[in-house]
This record gives structure tokens, C-alpha cells and sequence, in this order.
């Protein structure tokens, strides 16, 4: 009986140890607040402060936050919301979630060697989750770095993105391929005198006097 109860103390003493793990502000510029659970208002932050599970970081214009959270870097840009919603270690694996209401955030995961990360970030139409990696993500758009990301919108299966690899959310809500991102970004713009629709104008005809007679399309 008292093994049983010296058992489940222990474990209940390892699970709040677990939700009370805390990320920091490393460092800041600018117009950066901070609003903990519970709380109805922002309050101004500053290196060293600390981001709780479900804090809200909020960054002005012209303003960054770097946040460190056990093997992993969030940069959080300028004009960007986004919380902690999970921040856990267990087993030799962190578990951390971020949820980005909007702007954008660049992601640096890297887990000491015998130690593993999952890192996930999660937006009102896509998640990216990875295991070891750096990328940059605005809620609609992914570009990686370094390692491979999982990329799904609210449609569609997850898309695999390896590093100098970027895709976006398609207008259905699904994930583009790479692939088709990285050709459309090497196709050549249109010849001048093309119409949208790629068919190139004749040639404008010679006036009598050697001008030369142009017409628009408006």
C-alpha cells in the first residue's frame, strides 16, 4: 500500500514538474508584451522574462522577440501573436506546440545528441510539425532551412518539405507540392508585348512618315 502511494506521489510530483517548465526571452527590440492565462491585459516584457504555458506574445512594429525554450529558438517577428501551448519533457523527448494567431516566426530545433524534439506550429489554416529542423512560417507559407517539416492545411494530406525546400496553402486550403512551387518560381516572365494569356502581339505596322502607331489594351 504505502509503495503504491509513494509511487503514485512521485508520479503526480513528475507531471507538475512537467507543466511547470518555462520558456525565456532571451532577448528583445522593441514593442514586445506578454499575456499570461488568466490575465486581461498585456504588460511589457524584457529579456529574461519568462513565457509560460498559454502566454501570449505579442510583438509591435518594428519589433522582435527571441525565445528560448529547451533545445529550441523562436524568433518572433515583427506584428506577430502567437502562445505557448504545450512545453513538456518526458522520456528524453521535449514536446512543444506553439500557436500562431498570426505573423510570422522562424523555428531553430535542435536537441542535444540522445535527446529528441518534437516541435510543432499550429495557425488557423496549417501545421507544420518537425523533428529537428529550422524553417520559417507566416501562417499560410513555409520555408525550410535546414531538415524536413511536415506541412498540412485544413484540406489535404501533409506535404514533406525538405531544407531549401517552400510550399504555401492552395486556394482549396491544401499544401502545395515543392516541387511545383520551386518550377513556377523558374519559369521566365512573359516576353514584352505577350498578353496574360502568353500569346505575343504582332509587331505594331510602320507608319508612312517612320513613326510607329501603338495601341493599348486597357
Amino acid at each position: 500500500m504505502k509503495k503504491s502511494l509513494c509511487a503514485a506521489l512521485l508520479f503526480a510530483a513528475m507531471v507538475l514538474c512537467i507543466g511547470a517548465q518555462n520558456a525565456v526571452i532571451r532577448e528583445l527590440t522593441g514593442e514586445v508584451e506578454l499575456k499570461p492565462a488568466g490575465a486581461s491585459s498585456f504588460s511589457p516584457a524584457r529579456a529574461g522574462s519568462e513565457v509560460a504555458q498559454d502566454t501570449i506574445v505579442s510583438t509591435g512594429f518594428r519589433s522582435t522577440a527571441i525565445i528560448a525554450a529547451g533545445s529550441s529558438v523562436i524568433t518572433v517577428r515583427p506584428l506577430t501573436r502567437l502562445s505557448l501551448s504545450e512545453i513538456q519533457e518526458t522520456s528524453g523527448t521535449e514536446n512543444m506546440s506553439v500557436n500562431l494567431q498570426s505573423g510570422r516566426v522562424k523555428v531553430d530545433v535542435k536537441p542535444p545528441a540522445g535527446m529528441k524534439a518534437n516541435f510543432k506550429v499550429q495557425s488557423p489554416s496549417a501545421t507544420a510539425s518537425v523533428r529537428g529542423t529550422s524553417f520559417e512560417f507566416d501562417t499560410r507559407s513555409l520555408k525550410v532551412t535546414e531538415g524536413r517539416v511536415s506541412f498540412a492545411g485544413s484540406r489535404g494530406a501533409p506535404m514533406a518539405v525538405s531544407a531549401g525546400s517552400q510550399t504555401h496553402l492552395g486556394d482549396e486550403g491544401k499544401a502545395v507540392d515543392p516541387v511545383q512551387v520551386a518550377e513556377a518560381s523558374l519559369q521566365p516572365p512573359p516576353p514584352a508585348g505577350a498578353d496574360p494569356g502568353g500569346a505575343s502581339t504582332p509587331a505594331a505596322p510602320m507608319a508612312e512618315d517612320g513613326g510607329v502607331d501603338f495601341s493599348f489594351d486597357w
